[in-house]
């Protein structure tokens, strides 16, 4: 059953050599394994994985395709804005902004970026109920 298994983000990259470049520099990530050069495997020490892959299709998503559950969104944040990303702020209901950061009342805190393929990704911490990062 579906509910036995595990889930894994896929996220699509038009340049996966940029894409490769993007992870490592920017967000400190290396591939856990590179499969004929049409897509990286990455595994994070909290347990998850995720992939990028190459295909034509990338950055056309207008929502959040990948969010990274952490301790502390405001000191990420920080982070990867001294690492030269820039934020995306949104016009939600409900949603007060302290700069970069969104708080999303019981919901905690989250902020949003692209990546060099114009998805957008998400940090947050966590979803109600579960532990962060």
């Amino acid at each position: 059953m579906l509910d036995e298994g595990t889930v894994t983000a896929n996220i699509p990259a038009a340049d996966l050599a940029r894409a490769r470049d993007f992870y490592a520099d920017k967000l400190g990530l290396t591939p856990s394994q590179e499969m004929d050069g049409v897509m990286l495997l990455y595994r994070t020490a909290g347990g998850s994985v995720f992939s990028v892959y190459q295909t034509e299709y990338a950055g056309q998503a207008g929502h959040t395709v990948a969010q990274w559950h952490v301790g502390d969104v405001d000191a990420e944040v920080r982070d990867l804005k001294s690492k030269g990303l820039t934020f995306e702020h949104y016009d939600l209901p409900g949603v007060d902004w302290n700069d970069d950061v969104a708080t999303l009342g019981e919901m905690g805190k989250a902020a949003w970026f692209r990546d060099s393929e114009n998805n957008i990704l998400c940090i947050d911490d966590g979803f109600p109920g579960e532990p962060a990062g």
